[in-house]
């Protein structure tokens, strides 16, 4: 939207399109800088039939396989600039991706960023909380949990509730989950700590 001096979002396929062409090349400049003479990073645009179709699915799991054997650090987003039922929800948005992606390549952890401290329980009537309570471990995702979400963002598709489910997904699949605050400086190592954020532990079996 910045690069096309766009103020709101827009509410079209083809402004959409245009936006995440626009933005997954800026996307990976960003990331070029940040790994300049550190990492190599590459670009893979997914679409939903490279999780449903047996053979595209292999090819994704031997690419980011042969991707990180040669230390390469992959940058995975939707191919929404073509395949345009992702915009309009066929994943959902990244956060389901970044499940399915953390169950293709076997992850051991799946660390999803936001904006706040993790998945938080609103406050209650006046007599109970006063305020809103962070939930530190969550073993297992209920229809009363979800419903305690508050709706989406702004500019993006999910929110917390996106969050939830690709957590739910990911953890059923054997990874860590973590929802952690993305603005925090040391949310990732202290996330997979446990020491900040919102844990799903792995299903077991």
């Amino acid at each position: 939207m910045s690069g096309l001096a766009l103020r709101k979002r827009p509410s079209g396929v083809p402004g959409m399109q245009a936006c995440a062409a626009v933005g997954q090349s800026k996307l990976m400049h960003t990331y070029e800088r940040l790994f300049f003479g550190k990492k190599v990073v590459a670009q893979l645009l997914l679409s939903s039939d490279d999780f449903t179709s047996p053979v595209r699915y292999r090819n994704l799991q031997n690419a980011l396989a042969e991707l990180l054997s040669l230390g390469v650090v992959p940058i995975v987003n939707e191919n929404d600039s073509v395949s345009v039922r992702e915009l309009v929800g066929a994943f959902g948005d990244n956060d389901e991706l970044s499940s399915l992606l953390a169950t293709a390549v076997k992850a051991d952890w799946l660390l999803l960023l936001t904006d706040v401290d993790g998945f938080y329980i609103p406050a209650g009537p006046k007599r109970s909380r006063k305020r809103p309570r962070l939930v530190r471990v969550v073993r297992k995702l209920t229809p009363a949990l979800e419903a305690q979400c508050n709706g989406k963002s702004t500019l993006g598709r999910g929110g917390m509730i996106s969050k939830l489910r690709a957590a739910k997904l990911a953890s059923e699949g054997g990874v860590h989950v973590a929802i952690v605050n993305g603005r925090h400086p040391h949310g990732i190592t202290l996330g997979m700590e446990r020491k900040v954020g919102t844990y799903f532990p792995p299903r077991q079996g």
